[in-house]
Order: structure tokens, then sequence, then C-alpha cells
């Protein structure tokens, strides 16, 4: 086939990224809902190359290209979509918004912004109704010890599924200590704007609020989905 007729096929631009030797990782990853922020550099920089190409490129599996306010990139599926989709639990969502929390946080400067996970689990328990928590683990949780060895473990899980998505990066040969990316304001859309967005962010994880990510419509009031190339039950196994 001539260059002529792919190129009417094609646009030029479009078939430069879907040929560069980033593309099919970088496909990859978007597809299981991983976010792109601009720790990573390579693919960060790929993608504001060829956004508009790309875009236009996702249309065809309705799900759409979206760069964030804060600079990094994701899939958000439509209802159509032809990529799967996993759905994020509730304390996922928690998770995600005590590490936008902590990413705002002073703390996140005056520890080279490394957090360790029992940092995390405390404000956990601090900031969220512990009663609400325990639910997390059994609808009849008593508050025993038991119960809160499995809230530990289940925010392990969570925290090694906002991993996969983008939102934390493990120190090398450390799974207990993780550096925040900018990424986890999709856990903070709606503190985006105002006067004090940590102080918003610490209303709603006090209030337990329900958050749709981005205008994406939840299958509960406390679930929202991701494209992904794993279901939601898959990822609770994956280990760091």
């Amino acid at each position: 086939m001539s260059s002529t007729h792919i190129e009417q096929l094609m646009p030029v631009k479009l078939a430069q990224a879907l040929s560069n030797t980033l593309f099919p990782e970088l496909d990859s990853q978007l597809r299981a809902g991983r976010h792109i922020s601009l720790d990573d550099l390579d693919n960060h920089a790929f993608l504001m190359d060829f956004q508009e190409e790309l875009e236009m490129f996702y249309a065809r599996y309705h799900v759409e290209l979206i760069r964030a306010p804060e600079g990094f990139f994701y899939l958000r599926p439509r209802s159509t979509t032809l990529i799967p989709r996993s759905v994020l639990s509730e304390l996922d969502m928690m998770v995600g918004k005590i590490l936008c929390y902590l990413y705002l946080s002073p703390e996140r400067l005056s520890n080279q912004g490394i957090f360790t996970f029992q940092e995390l689990y405390e404000e956990l328990l601090s900031l969220a109704d512990e009663n609400k928590l325990m639910k997390f683990v059994n609808q009849r949780s008593t508050g025993s010890d038991l119960d809160k060895q499995k809230l530990q473990e289940k925010a392990r899980t969570s925290l090694n599924r906002l991993r996969r998505l983008g939102m934390v990066y493990f120190l090398q040969n450390d799974s207990n200590k993780f550096t925040i990316t900018e990424a986890v304001f999709r856990f903070g859309a709606d503190v985006r704007s105002g006067d004090d967005p940590r102080e918003a962010q610490l209303r709603m994880i006090r209030d337990g609020e329900a958050m749709l990510v981005e205008g994406e419509t939840s299958q509960e009031d406390n679930e929202h989905e991701e494209a992904s190339g794993h279901s939601a039950d898959g990822a609770e196994d994956e280990q760091s």
C-alpha cells in the first residue's frame, strides 16, 4: 500500500504516534487505568506531543483521553466504552482522599515527599469515622483486634491498587515507603477551587462524602469506574 493511501486513511501525526516505540506499553498502561503524571517523563512528554491525535484514536473505543488541570493524563470511559472497566471500592476512594490530603500537607515538604504506610494508616484512623471504616471489613464488625488487623490489610491493598493506577510510587526495595503523584487529585476534584483546599479535603474525609471523579457516574454512591484491563477483584491479590 502506498504511503499516500495510508495518509488518506490515517493522519500522518497519528501514524507517527502509533508507530512510536513508547506507544504499545503506554497504551497498555492507560487501558489498565494508569494515570501518567509528570514523574513519568518520557510517557508524559509523548502524550503532550500527540494529545490531539490520541484523543481521536481513543474516541473510537468510546473512551476519552483526559489531561487534568494538574497535568496528568488518564482514560475516562463512556457508558458505551469498548475497553473493560473496573470499580474502585469505597475504601479505595477513602485512601485516595487521604493521599490527596497528605499531598497538600506541609509534611510532604519536610519529609522530602516521602510517606510511610503507617503514616497513611494513622491519618485514615484519625480523620475518618472509625465505625464507618470497620464496616469496610465486616458489616457486623465489633471493632475487635482481628477486625482492625483486617482493616489494615485492606488499606494496604487499596494503596497497592492506587500504586498500579499511578498515584503513588513505592521506594525501591521498600513497599512501606512511597511518594505521592499529582494524580491523587482524581480524588480531590471538589477541592481544586476555594480559599483553602486542604481544609476542604479534610472536611470531605471527615464527612465521608462519596465523590464522583471528574463528573463520572458511579454504579453506587460509593464507587467509581476506571478504564481498566483488570478487574477490581483481581487487583486484590497484587503485591508490590
